[in-house]
Order: C-alpha cells, then sequence, then structure tokens
C-alpha cells in the first residue's frame, strides 16, 4: 500500500509538472477575458500619453489631467471548489467520480505550487468540510492536498450553492476558479452566475459511462445515494435505453449553456479517462474553450 500511495504521490507530481508548463503556454492570466492588468494608481499626464488612459474623474478634481496607471500581474490566484458528496461515490470506470475529480483537484494544486500562484478551496459533500483563502507556499499546497486526501464520513446532499457563495467572500481579486463536481445538485446556477462575474470560471463536470448508456441486463435494482430512493428499471428495453440516453444528453447541453450563458467554461471529464491529459489538452486549446 505505501508504494502504491508513493507512486502515485510520484505520478502525479510529474503530470502536475506537465499541467503547470501547459497553463503558462496557454496564457494562463487571461484564458478567457482577462488582460493580465491591474489597476495600480494615477500619475500626471506626460506629452505623448494615451489620452484614453486619463482618469477624467481625478483630472477634474485636481484641475489638471491625470492617467491611469497599469501594471502587470505577476500572479493569478487559483481556487478550487470539489465536490466529495455521495453521489460522487458512483463509477463504472477504472477509479469513481470522487477518485476522479480528487485527481483533478491534487493536479491544479501542485500545478499551482509549480507557477508560484496562491491556491485555496471549499471542499463539500452535504455541508462545506473545508475551506481556505488563497496562499502562496508549499506549505498552503500540502494543507489543501491533506484534505483531500481525507474519506470522513460523508453527509447526505449537495452543498454546491453554499460552496459557490462561500468561494466568492473569500476571493480578493481576480481568481482563476476550478469547480470540481458532478453537478447533481438544485440552486447553483445563480451563485455559479455571480462567481463569475469577477471571475474565470472553470466548471468540470465529472462523468461516466453509465450516464449515457446502460448495460442490457434486465431488470436491474437501483438506489440513489443521496436520498436512498430505490426502483428497478429495465435495462434491456430499446425504448427505456433511448430515453435514458436522450435525458442525458439533454441535461449535458443544459448544462453546458448554462455554464456558457452565465460565462463559465465547462469541461467534462469521464471517470474512463486521464484527468491530467484532458486538464493539458484544455490549456494548450485553449480557442475550442474561449468565450
Amino acid at each position: 500500500m505505501k508504494n502504491n500511495t508513493a507512486q502515485r504521490a510520484q505520478l502525479l507530481h510529474l503530470t502536475s509538472l506537465s499541467l503547470a508548463n501547459g497553463m503558462k503556454s496557454g496564457s494562463f492570466r487571461s484564458l478567457f477575458r482577462g488582460q493580465g492588468m491591474e489597476f495600480s494608481g494615477v500619475r500626471e499626464y506626460l506629452r505623448g500619453d494615451d489620452v484614453r488612459a486619463i482618469d477624467w474623474n481625478v483630472t477634474a478634481r485636481m484641475g489638471k489631467p491625470f492617467v491611469k496607471v497599469f501594471e502587470e500581474e505577476r500572479e493569478l490566484d487559483v481556487f478550487i471548489i470539489v465536490d466529495k458528496s455521495l453521489s460522487m461515490n458512483t463509477g463504472s470506470g477504472i477509479q469513481s467520480r470522487l477518485e476522479t475529480a480528487m485527481d483533478c483537484a491534487s493536479l491544479i494544486t501542485m500545478a499551482s505550487l509549480h507557477n508560484g500562484s496562491p491556491v485555496g478551496s471549499v471542499i463539500f459533500d452535504g455541508k462545506i468540510e473545508f475551506s481556505v483563502a488563497s496562499k502562496a507556499g508549499k506549505n498552503q499546497a500540502m494543507l489543501i492536498l491533506s484534505e483531500l486526501d481525507k474519506t470522513d464520513n460523508q453527509i447526505v446532499g449537495s452543498a454546491l450553492d453554499s460552496a459557490l457563495r462561500g468561494a466568492e467572500k473569500l476571493l480578493r481579486k481576480r481568481t482563476l476558479v476550478f469547480v470540481i463536481s458532478d453537478f447533481r445538485a438544485a440552486g447553483w446556477e445563480t451563485p455559479f452566475a455571480h462567481l463569475c462575474q469577477k471571475n474565470d470560471v472553470i466548471a468540470i463536470k465529472i462523468t461516466d459511462p453509465l450516464d449515457d448508456i446502460l448495460p442490457s441486463l434486465g431488470a436491474v435494482p437501483f438506489r440513489d445515494p443521496e436520498t436512498g430512493f430505490e426502483c428497478v428499471l429495465p435495462t434491456s428495453s430499446q425504448k427505456f435505453s433511448r430515453a435514458w440516453r436522450d435525458a442525458a444528453e439533454n441535461r449535458n447541453e443544459m448544462w453546458k449553456k448554462e455554464c456558457h450563458r452565465n460565462g463559465g467554461a465547462p469541461l467534462s471529464i469521464s471517470t474512463m479517462q486521464d484527468p491530467a491529459a484532458e486538464l493539458i489538452k484544455f490549456f494548450n486549446t485553449r480557442e475550442q474553450y474561449s468565450l
């Protein structure tokens, strides 16, 4: 077990280096709308200055022209919102949704450390389990990684809406926010929209092949891990299979439209996919996801 843990840690370290490079080469600061510039103050107008930079409010107060001064941001804060609710325990792939989500969050945390970016996080299930504002340094990254590794008893429900609102309160400047969840929750759209207003938000939906296609196994009992609701599904019925697939496609399209409408970028990662490869591809093909 120790050897497997050490091997996994080494693999995450190596792949996070590639992700860190991908984040930088993909115009990390201005992935979507940002220009990588931050207002730092004003100074008197000098001949040759761009008149479009004149601060007319200060000019009116002082009686002579002043221009706005901007500085390039030297670092971009990163914030990770991670879903540990009971529905994340499901999955038919190599690993569960939860394990896939933890790999994504761990990779982003370590890549932020490699880039020298302050990183913070909110982790939730039926309630907020962990919350920390963005901060730079190895100790901060290790704190978040240790919280991601915890396997405490999960609380029923999903506090995705509360996590989004809590994150917005913690953020003090423009931040690159990752929301990692299966998005099987209600009421997340409005706080998500508010979060997108002042931040660059990437919504990472953790999916599974069973979301779209169920194997033909006859009448199969199913149980909802969140509510405990049980039912028997006729998986061998072609009509049911089509309805299952169509419903999944509709939900996914609605999720994507909601993300785009509110200014976020949707990214789906399946339990059958390599999270590192998908994240690196995302940053290296930013045009595909530009808003």
